[in-house]
């Protein structure tokens, strides 16, 4: 384990809670781990309790697990605004292993509350939920970020953008993700589509393992947690240094992920279905091929 003082504030993270405005923000160290504060109001024990319960289970196939993030325990290290220790909850650091991750956080479900949260928590997502594509589509873009290897800069719209998208946008924003120009507004080659999206392992082949699970699995609602797809953006080291052929699914953000009482999570399931959909439209424009769906995990 690294020492504390060589942990520093993550620079590929594109959505979630940051280092500012008074708010504790989440540090990484040189080993591959992500430290994530413990929030307040029991969310964050929350969190570690879900990750405490899902290593646990040997009913989870290990094709399930690898979607999630490992989990390493909590450790209290000093804040990253330096006033004083905190406590954090230590797991995988998702683009450890990529030199120039594109990333693109989704948040899922076309409702992001949680059952038993206050009135003002549930209109402040309902409005969030109306105003964004969430309600529509059964997710939203939360935040991005998409590497452009001829110029080897990054480019990284802000939550604001994403949150105005519209349904048509975040089609167009899907291309732009897997496209080699992703300045390009309005005319994105998409040309990483298959890579990315088609190819076996890829994007599309992963979330259709996480939608056979999900058809299945009745112990966790995940409410407001989100879908992370990273991919190398620098092809040099695409096969080298990054995981299931440069491609990356993971399921993140459990502070609100409730006991399941043997009901299959609509809700998360709902909003996956559409973003399998969407991306596999976007694919099929492109003119790629299509994985199988896998059958149902046993």
């Amino acid at each position: 384990m690294e020492e504390d003082g060589l942990l520093c504030p993550p620079i590929n993270q594109v959505a979630g809670h940051y280092a500012e405005g008074g708010n504790i923000g989440p540090l990484i160290d040189k080993a591959g781990r992500f430290y994530k504060p413990l929030q307040n109001n029991q969310r964050g024990q929350h969190e570690v309790e879900f990750y405490e319960k899902f290593w646990a289970d040997q009913t989870i196939p290990p094709i399930v697990q690898d979607l999630f993030p490992r989990f390493y325990g909590t450790r209290s290290v000093q804040a990253s605004d330096e006033t004083g220790m905190c406590e954090y909850a230590v797991i995988e650091d998702l683009t450890y292993h990529f030199h120039h991750p594109s990333v693109i956080d989704i948040k899922m479900g076309s409702r992001t509350w949680y059952p038993g949260a206050t009135e003002e928590y549930i209109k402040k997502c309902l409005d969030k939920d109306g105003q964004s594509t969430s309600a529509l589509l059964g997710f939203r873009l939360s935040g991005l970020q998409v590497y452009e290897i001829a110029t080897k800069a990054t480019w990284k719209p802000g939550k604001e953008w994403c949150n105005a998208l519209s349904t048509e946008e975040v089609r167009l924003a899907l291309k732009r993700f897997v496209s080699t120009n992703p300045f390009s507004e309005t005319d994105p080659d998409g040309s990483l589509a298959s890579f990315v999206y088609g190819e076996p392992g890829g994007v599309l082949s992963q979330l259709l393992e996480l939608k056979s699970w999900f058809e299945e699995q009745t112990c966790f609602h995940f409410s407001s947690a989100s879908i992370l797809l990273i991919y190398e953006g620098d092809s040099k080291s695409t096969i080298q240094n990054s995981p299931r052929s440069g491609v990356s699914v993971k399921l993140v953000d459990f502070a609100h992920v409730i006991n399941g009482q043997n009901i299959i999570d609509h809700n998360f399931l709902g909003g996956l279905c559409s973003l399998i959909k969407v991306i596999s439209q976007t694919t099929a424009d492109l003119g790629k091929k299509l994985p199988e769906e896998p059958p149902l995990t046993t």
